[in-house]
């Protein structure tokens, strides 16, 4: 949900979708935000006296209670996509956990593992269970309702939704618009995916939604030829030509297992990194399996530092598959990593 500690700590409100309130008054942008006295020029252009300007602050001060409640209420809030906020960010970069590194526990626990770990964005897969209570699937195929509580989650760990996948995405323009219509109401940044006979259906949405989209690759397969996108040149020559906002996934660990240089496979997709799963291995092998950032080979100082020299925006999950049961320590640890790299 887009930021709601946001609207307690500065006791200030979110106002959700530009012109869906008062389409009678100009619309301030898709999340401004409105004070008891702010933007009433906006609103009320009109020269007032100084009992009228009274009169609209107390207008206003009901306004922003309006605001809250939809905000606050039954109905999913609808989010326009956005760049990912600095208050998001430990240091430089918006880091939190990709959910996947909590997949033998549900989306509820997921949120708040990534709180527990320092953690303040997380990136969702398809599929994962909801909550202990009802263990059922959540994707871009849930209902509202459930969409709902996943907010109401959000909201009390002070975590921000940012990302989506790996989710398939299909050519079929109705059905890849499921998975665009389900990130435009969570407010996410980008959507992952390895789809890549979509990029026809994916562009056109990318456009009409203005939701990023990053390209995943999984490790080498030697014994799939076809399977292509571990390879940083391959991906490059399927974004190149297209909309900015498609660009790569960079999954740090599988370029490892690759046998690559993580730092290389980044300059050959410079301006086209959209998000990162960022991992630590302990060895450079397929086998390989992540450890804390900085006790591994992947050198991610230096990923870091490629990073921040590509002026990158989007978000960095931890996806650690390793300790499954008990990683948030060691999440942790990656999260620090970042945090004290931004204060040097």
């Amino acid at each position: 949900m887009r930021d709601i500690r946001q609207t307690v700590q500065k006791r200030k409100v979110i106002y959700p979708v530009a012109g869906h309130l008062f389409p009678l008054f100009p619309a301030p942008a898709a999340g401004a935000a409105i004070n008891n006295s702010e933007n009433l020029e906006m609103l009320f252009p009109a020269v007032m006296l100084p009992g009228q300007i009274t009169l609209m602050n107390t207008i206003s001060k009901l306004f922003a209670c309006a605001c809250a409640l939809l905000v606050s209420g039954a109905a999913v809030t609808t989010l326009q996509a956005a760049p990912i906020p600095d208050d998001c960010k430990s240091g430089d970069f918006a880091i939190g956990c990709q959910a996947w590194s909590f997949n033998h526990y549900t989306v509820m626990d997921a949120i708040r593992k990534t709180s527990e770990a320092g953690g303040k964005v997380i990136e969702f897969y398809p599929g994962q269970k909801l909550s202990p209570e009802n263990p059922v699937a959540f994707s871009h195929d849930s209902p509202d309702d459930q969409i709902q509580q996943v907010q109401a989650q959000l909201a009390k760990y002070h975590i921000r939704a940012v990302n989506y996948g790996v989710v398939g995405i299909p050519n079929d323009e109705a059905g890849a618009r499921k998975v665009f219509e389900f990130a435009k109401k969570l407010g996410l940044y980008a959507i992952t995916t390895e789809s890549i006979g979509s990029l026809d259906t994916i562009e056109k949405l990318v456009k009409e939604y203005d939701i990023r989209v990053g390209i995943h690759d999984h490790p080498r397969r030697p014994n799939d030829p076809g399977y292509r996108n571990w390879d940083p040149n391959f991906i490059l020559s399927l974004v190149k030509d297209r909309d900015s906002r498609i660009g790569s996934c960079a999954d740090t660990g599988h370029w490892v297992r690759s046998g690559l240089d993580p730092v290389d496979c980044l300059r050959i997709l410079k301006g086209r990194i959209i998000s990162s799963h960022l991992k630590d291995l302990n060895e450079k092998s397929p086998g390989a399996h992540d450890v804390p950032y900085g006790e591994g080979v992947s050198h991610v100082a230096a990923i870091l530092d490629e990073l921040k020299a590509q002026n990158f925006v989007g978000n960095i999950s931890v996806e650690y598959e390793y300790d499954w049961e008990t990683s948030v320590p060691e999440i942790a640890q990656c999260i620090g990593f970042v945090r004290g790299y931004g204060s040097h």
